[in-house]
């Protein structure tokens, strides 16, 4: 089905934006996004404190829906998450206890906030923990329930179950259970919120699809699935991963400088889909920056950083972090919303500017360090140094307290001795 075939407001703008890989029934789809409000939900697992960038496009396609006048459901996966999702793992993930599980989703709730509007409107966002259902269910009565809707022959041969196994790697049975959890998630919401929609990214298809095939087997209802294509960058690297680790979306794990500067840094050939994908900027709009050329690119890449961070952070956080980047990389100009570190003084004073870069995180080892002073990449308050071994003295240390290091043209970290 083509952009120009869809009717539904939802629909186009998400073939538009480019957020479509498979849809189960599109035309069915179509025609319930026109006709009324559809209910559509992801799941989250909460295996850490924050999500990442990773995670991003899944937010987005909530907020889409919202934007198109439907109701985003948030699963936050308090049951599923004491599972562990096998998908493109080939490892079990860690067991975590419930205080971890209850303690990880408090940190990430507040994520959402900021792409959605909850409340009790028809089109407003709802926030539920998987667990609700799923704790309650006894193991004979999930079995009887939902385990004769399965075959394991059907099973063995989604990409997340086969990929892991011609790999040689053990999968265990209670992994082996996430795809009939993850479908009776789809049946419970339709049930309880009428839900139609579950979407998720194009690795999640198998799960999804027995998603859809639950509820229609067992209830005879409509039901749909939608993913989106995988990300990767123009470089084919995975979609936000670093250098120096995920790209957290929490305030507290990554700055918003930080966060600016991550996209700031995207690649020329990503801009314009990283638009599409992660902004609320006009399609006009984006096809204006596309059409820019050499230097002027970096002002689309600014835009897209103002944009992203906005969203997350607030206007004035993105401000702030502009500002902070453009004095920092254009003027030379410290500012405290660049990032800062304290050490020791005893860890500072005296020691080798190789070893404090790689203690403030610039560089990956004192051996990279020395390599990176050798070629001029190495500045200390904006002055190269090309050895390494050059001791940090008292008097590096400006009248704010602090030494400015950067490591290349991208990279800078105030360090405060304390």
């Amino acid at each position: 089905m083509t952009d120009a075939a869809f009717q539904s407001d939802f629909l186009q703008t998400m073939q538009a934006r480019g957020y479509i890989h498979q849809i189960t029934h599109p035309v069915e789809l179509d025609a319930a996004a026109q006709a009324g409000v559809v209910t559509g939900y992801i799941g989250f697992d909460v295996t850490a404190p924050s999500l990442h960038v990773g995670h991003l496009i899944q937010i987005m396609l909530l907020r889409r829906l919202q934007q198109a006048g439907h109701r985003p459901i948030v699963i936050m996966g308090g049951g599923t998450t004491k599972v562990g999702d096998p998908t493109g793992k080939d490892a079990s993930r860690p067991h975590l206890t419930d205080a971890t599980i209850a303690a990880n989703m408090a940190s990430i709730k507040g994520t959402f906030e900021r792409f959605l509007t909850f409340g009790d409107g028809p089109s407003d966002a709802i926030m539920i923990d998987n667990d609700t259902w799923l704790s309650t269910y006894g193991y004979i009565q999930f079995l009887r329930d939902y385990g004769t809707h399965f075959t394991v022959n059907r099973m063995l041969a989604f990409d997340s179950v086969k990929q892991r196994l011609e790999r040689e790697q053990p999968m265990t049975f209670l992994e082996f259970n996430y795809m009939l959890m993850q479908s009776v998630d789809f049946l419970e919401l339709n049930r309880r919120h009428n839900c139609l929609l579950q979407m998720g990214g194009s690795d999640q298809w198998g799960n999804i699809v027995s998603g859809v095939d639950l509820v229609r087997r067992v209830d005879q209802k409509p039901a749909f699935g939608l993913t989106t294509p995988l990300l990767t960058t123009a470089s084919g690297a995975k979609m936000g991963k670093t250098v120096g680790g995920a790209v957290w979306l929490n305030a507290d794990a990554l700055s918003p400088y930080d966060y600016w500067q991550y996209w700031r840094n995207t690649e020329d050939g990503d801009v314009a889909r990283f638009m599409r994908l992660f902004t609320d900027l006009p399609l006009d709009q984006i096809a204006a920056f596309e059409a820019l050329e050499g230097a002027e690119i970096n002002e689309a890449k600014k835009a897209l950083a103002d944009a992203t961070t906005t969203i997350l952070h607030g206007a004035e956080a993105a401000a702030a972090a502009r500002a902070a980047a453009e004095g920092a990389f254009e003027r030379g100009t410290l500012s405290s919303d660049l990032p800062t570190i304290d050490l020791p003084s005893a860890e500072v004073i005296g020691a080798m500017l190789a070893a404090v870069a790689t203690r403030a995180g610039l560089t990956a080892s004192n051996g990279e360090a020395r390599r990176l002073a050798q070629g001029g990449g190495l500045r200390l308050n904006d002055e190269a140094i090309a050895d390494g071994a050059r001791l940090i003295e008292a008097a590096d240390v400006n009248a704010d307290g602090v030494l400015k290091l950067a490591a290349g043209k991208k990279k800078f970290m105030l360090v405060r001795p304390v």
